[in-house]
């Protein structure tokens, strides 16, 4: 079978390898679809220290089991399904408390397991033991079922965060995670939602399919100004960081309302992640700052939900879709922004 291995930064490479067996308490699945994102930019670029090369990477994965190992019940040949990527131990204090998102000892698929950029690949038994594992809705594209894993990133932050009905939210980013920023905050019930990003082409591209109540380009306009002028000087309810940037962090805090809400949802560079901060905004304001990591396999479950139900659409974000003797050409288109949602089809 056909792989896409990480074995350096700037070395990913398509080998042949022996299909797998699913041995007891796992699952074997003909992927169907691994879609990708920025951490898989990340990863060709500079690796990351949770994974030990060789490794085929790819996290957001649907497909269906063609093996059932001994002592899994529930799950039969045929059935299609989503796996979580982030994958919590169950048992220490943070997953004994529900807090699965902030597992000391997480696990995750494409770094400490074989991901889904391949033909075939074995859903480890960590996986089943939480619960990992999704069944895709009848008549749902596989395509599709791969964005819960993102999607569900995108509900543990706005959930901490608390948008909600009648709020006014900005999203600061408009790739892939921005747009499902957007659509979420629709179906929660924002009353306004307010897309900003440097980059003029990809806001458009963004926009014209997401449709938010105003697309700031940052580079022609002040975003904190016309913010401000956009919501009356009141400034916005939810600021939401969907960018790997310090300078929007920042401005978030010029931007956000009385009593409003910040996450900073998009995590900065190892090499450049502070940014300075005026506390007394913080203090006098009443403003509350979250941190959002990840999903939970409820989380997961949910999202898949959402975008079965038509809730969350989105199969117009996904813009391209190539195979996986392409993975090169996927990683490259994902980061020059030149697509929405880029989904790989093994």
């Amino acid at each position: 079978m056909l792989v896409a291995r990480f074995y350096a930064p700037g070395d990913i490479r398509l080998e042949q390898a022996p299909e797998p067996t699913a041995g007891p308490g796992q699952l074997k699945i003909a992927v169907e679809n691994c879609s990708t994102c920025g951490t898989d930019v990340k990863i060709f670029r500079h690796g990351h220290h949770h994974i030990d090369p060789p490794r085929v990477i790819g996290h957001e994965i649907a497909g269906r089991i063609v093996q059932v190992g001994e002592g899994v019940e529930g799950w039969a040949e045929g059935d299609g399904v989503q796996i979580i990527a982030a994958i919590p131990c169950g048992t220490c204090p943070e997953c004994s408390d529900g807090r699965f998102t902030v597992c000391s000892r997480q696990k995750s698929m494409g770094y400490h397991f074989d991901g889904g950029f391949a033909e075939y690949m074995i859903v480890p038994e960590a996986v089943l033991a939480v619960d990992g594992v999704n069944r895709i809705p009848e008549g749902l594209d596989f395509a599709e079922a791969s964005v819960a894993e993102p999607l569900a990133c995108v509900l543990n932050g706005q959930e901490i965060a608390g948008v909600g009905e009648g709020d006014t939210v900005v999203v600061m980013g408009a790739g892939p995670i921005g747009c499902l920023h957007v659509r979420l905050a629709r179906a929660k019930g924002a009353k306004k939602v307010y897309l900003v990003d440097v980059n003029r082409g990809r806001l458009d591209m963004s926009a014209q399919i997401v449709e938010p109540d105003a697309a700031i380009c940052g580079e022609e306009v002040d975003a904190v100004e016309e913010v401000l002028r956009l919501t009356d000087g009141r400034g916005a309810d939810v600021i939401i960081t969907a960018a790997a940037a310090g300078r929007a962090q920042e401005d978030a805090l010029k931007m956000v309302a009385r009593s409003g809400r910040i996450s900073f949802f998009g995590g900065l560079p190892k090499d450049n992640p502070i940014i300075s901060l005026d506390s007394n905004v913080v203090h006098y304001k009443e403003i509350s700052i979250f941190g959002a990591n990840g999903s939970s396999p409820e989380h997961n479950k949910r999202a898949l939900e959402l975008i079965a139900t038509g809730a969350v659409p989105v199969a117009d974000l996904i813009t391209e879709r190539m195979a996986l003797s392409d993975v090169h050409k996927a990683i490259e288109t994902v980061a020059s922004g030149t697509a929405i949602k880029v989904t790989i089809q093994p």
